[in-house]
């Protein structure tokens, strides 16, 4: 799995996990529903972290409770 995937499905998680849809984490975040269905689809290869920040302000979380799963922890080097 790359990094554009793990944030795609760390997303879907915990929308899932608060019982909402795209666009109403959209909505609660301030970003565009465009710009996170873009992300979501994988046609954004580089989500901003401005962006990430926006998505966990409106789910009430920090960073670092996004970043921190098996998920990230796992994630091989993109580099190689």
């Amino acid at each position: 799995m790359n990094t554009c995937s793990a944030v795609s499905e760390r997303i879907l998680e915990l929308c899932k996990e608060k019982n909402l849809s795209i666009n109403g984490l959209a909505t609660i975040s301030a970003v565009p529903p465009s710009t996170l269905k873009n992300i979501i689809s994988g046609v954004s290869q580089n989500p901003g972290i401005v962006t990430i920040k926006k998505l966990c302000d409106g789910l009430n979380i920090s960073l670092i409770e996004f970043f921190d799963t098996k998920v990230f922890k796992e994630l091989e080097q993109e580099i190689k």
